[in-house]
């Protein structure tokens, strides 16, 4: 009879106790902010250590999932150092909140140095065999040769403005000679000083060529 009653008391700490140690579902959630300026951090991952259970915070740092009371819930996110928060495991309720803080994680990286060249010598030999380009007067004053921009103007086209000039005085020649025999440039003598002031500066022979 005795032996029973020891076998009975044993029996019923180990049901109590395997009751007591049940852990219970419970929907855990909260918000995941910056230590610094309590400003929310979004798409923190959050998992359930040990497991692959888990969710991500929303763009407001916003989570809620089910978890289980002891759960060791670890918080991750880019910039920012890892943390860790457990679950009490003598909640009287079926759910938590948690205003989880992140901290930012600053890494220091090694100092590194850049050359152009390989080696200082090679660098020196390219930088005096250097070719450096013309300053801002010699540009200017090549771009203002006469022949250079004679030759730019005769192989530019007209913009709007002188075609709208030379169709107006086109124009005006047609009203000039209206009703009458229009003027013969043979005899004009402006006409005969630009075709004289052409020829002497070559513009004939460049536009033949």
């Amino acid at each position: 009879m005795r032996y029973i009653f020891v076998l009975l008391t044993i029996f019923s700490l180990g049901f109590l106790n395997a009751q007591n140690t049940k852990r219970q579902p419970i929907q855990f959630s909260g918000v995941i902010v910056d230590g610094d300026s309590l400003a929310p951090i979004p798409f923190t991952t959050i998992i359930v250590r040990g497991s692959n259970r888990g969710t991500i915070a929303d763009y407001y740092g916003y989570f809620s999932f089910v978890a289980q009371q002891g759960d060791t819930i670890d918080f991750s996110s880019v910039g920012y150092k890892s943390a860790y928060f457990v679950i009490p495991d003598s909640l009287d309720e079926n759910r938590y909140s948690l205003i989880q803080m992140l901290f930012t994680d600053t890494i220091l990286l090694r100092e590194t140095v850049i050359y152009p060249w390989p080696t200082k010598e090679q660098f020196r030999e390219a930088f005096l065999n250097l070719n450096a380009p013309d300053d801002d007067f010699q540009r200017a004053m090549k771009n203002l040769a006469i022949a250079d921009m004679r030759e730019r103007a005769n192989a530019t086209p007209n913009d709007g403005s002188m075609a709208y000039k030379q169709t107006m005085s086109q124009y005006q020649s047609k009203l000039y000679s209206a009703g009458q025999a229009p003027t013969i440039s043979l005899l004009n003598p402006v006409a005969w000083a630009k075709f004289v002031q052409a020829w002497r500066a070559g513009e004939l022979s460049r536009k033949k060529q």
